[in-house]
């Protein structure tokens, strides 16, 4: 059990028969009333979002995650291939559980494989990937760093805004977290 005044983020906890990973909290203390803590939960089983508030001091079961270190292979039908990197053991995780993760994923790409009792939960990326654009409007001469920006398409289909000076062929950091352009790489 962890009690709410402990919760960080990323803290995966047990509640209301899921298994849900915090990503926001805040602590409340109101001048009148009790105090309490408001978070913004991400369920590991289905990737939605909400918002619950409990009562300070208030205790819920810690979930015990396991992530095993692995790599992605390849697209089968619905399913996507991952090896352990140690083991060599090959699972497949549906698409449907790792929807947004894939426009992040390429071959050979090692990821964290979020595990709950031996269930597969999804995939955990690092903070940012390195993509090449492949489809973006050609620049002008005379565009700035700082004048604006345009859609460009990268090797795995996610389209992000991207500043006037990214051309095709131009290998980019992306942000997995929000979808957003961080630099050249």
């Amino acid at each position: 059990m962890i009690s709410v005044n402990d919760f960080k983020t990323g803290v995966t906890i047990e509640v209301d028969n899921g298994i849900w990973r915090v990503m926001e909290f805040q602590h409340v203390k109101p001048g009148k009333g009790a105090a309490f803590v408001r978070t913004k939960l991400r369920n590991l089983r289905t990737g939605s979002v909400t918002e619950k508030t409990f009562r300070a001091g208030e205790k819920v079961a810690k979930a015990q995650i396991d992530n095993r270190k692995m790599q992605y292979l390849y697209a089968s039908g619905d399913a996507h291939a991952f090896m352990d990197t140690e083991t060599y053991d090959q699972i497949e995780i549906p698409e449907k559980n790792i929807e947004y993760e894939l426009k992040f994923l390429q071959e050979n790409m090692e990821v964290q494989v979020i595990q709950f009792q031996g269930e597969v939960l999804g995939v955990e990326l690092p903070n940012s990937v390195v993509l090449e654009v492949v489809e973006t409007d050609p620049g002008i001469k005379g565009d700035t760093a700082s004048g604006g920006s345009k859609p460009a398409k990268l090797s795995t289909g996610l389209v992000v805004q991207v500043p006037f000076f990214i051309n095709e062929g131009d290998k980019l950091i992306v942000n997995t977290t929000d979808s957003s352009y961080v630099s050249r790489a």
